[in-house]
């Protein structure tokens, strides 16, 4: 048997449960993953809350870094001892130990540790897919991205002004705006006290901007599509403050031809040969130091429940990690 961190109804942190689990059989593609740190994200939530729903009782937990334990029979690429990370589908990672697919990870290179990797995989990725891949971010862009002192948010940040990005970020409060203008942020944006879009028009002389990364959600969609010049990019990446209303397509005309995306990483990475190259790529970055992934949290894996708190509560900034 191993612990491992279970709901079996949907809810707020109170939910969450310390249970005992035993992990069936290595079917012929699966591996063994003995953890040593965990990833914490928002998605978590989701799952946790029921607005993604799962079968129920669940695991809960998308992201992890650890030691291969177990190697299933059609398994070629891995050993025994080697050290993975992984940032995919289904939940199950708040645990000791795992059974996953073995194409669902990547090996951690020796100039990353555990921490780093189970902290970057999830937010890592998703900075690549957003910046690398949607919208190719170039020398010649001024972007918004949304929560820009969170964990993706400082990644973004880091990787854009690397590329040669001028970066716009809103944050909740000063520090968090020196948070994000030390990793990167040209122009940190107070929201709780100045109108974002109004500072986007005054930095960019009125001519708006070529695209928005948007975590966040009903608070800030219709604001943000304010901020988009024609043919402008709306990228809809998360929903902390709730799911986004239901609108009139006609208003992507209305304001200059513009385009909306909602992706999720387990699309673009689904692929194993496109995981391995995204992660190549982010691993590059972090590996030359143009992108530190910086960890503010760390809590035992036994009390997820006050890391989940305290996520919600907003309290967070960059990463938070679960040590088993």
């Amino acid at each position: 048997m191993v612990k491992a961190i279970r709901f079996h109804k949907v809810g707020g942190p109170e939910v969450l449960s310390w249970d005992d689990i035993d992990l069936p059989p290595l079917s012929e593609e699966d591996i063994r993953v003995r953890h040593t740190v965990i990833g914490l994200n928002f998605i978590d939530t989701y799952h946790r809350s029921g607005l993604y729903p799962l079968p129920l009782p669940s695991g809960i937990g998308m992201e992890g870094a650890g030691i291969v334990t177990g190697v299933g029979p059609g398994v070629t690429s891995l050993s025994l001892g080697d050290r993975v990370a992984y940032a995919s589908p289904p939940p199950g990672s708040y645990a000791e130990e795992r059974n996953i697919n073995a194409n669902a990870v990547v090996k951690i290179p020796d100039s990353v540790s555990d921490k780093v990797a189970a902290a970057l995989m999830l937010k890592g990725l998703t900075a690549q897919y957003l910046i690398r891949q949607i919208h190719k971010v170039g020398p010649s862009d001024t972007i918004l991205i949304h929560a820009a002192a969170g964990g993706v948010g400082l990644i973004v940040c880091q990787w854009a002004k690397q590329l040669g990005a001028t970066v716009i970020g809103t944050v909740g409060s000063d520090e968090k705006a020196a948070l994000a203008s030390d990793n990167g942020c040209d122009y940190p944006i107070v929201y709780t006290r100045e109108n974002f879009v109004d500072r986007v028009l005054e930095i960019t002389n009125g001519n708006k901007l070529p695209v928005v990364y948007d975590s966040v959600g009903k608070d800030t969609f219709e604001q943000s599509l304010n901020c988009l010049q024609p043919l402008g990019k709306m990228i809809s990446f998360g929903q902390s403050s709730g799911s986004i209303p239901p609108v009139d397509l006609g208003v992507f005309a209305q304001k200059g031809s513009l385009s909306f995306t909602r992706p999720t990483l387990f699309h673009y990475a689904s692929d194993k040969e496109r995981l391995d190259a995204m992660a190549q790529d982010l691993f590059g970055v972090v590996a030359s130091g143009d992108v530190q992934i910086r960890i503010d949290q760390e809590f035992p894996l036994k009390e997820a429940r006050a890391a989940h708190e305290l996520l919600e509560a907003r309290k967070t900034t960059a990463s938070t990690i679960l040590l088993p």
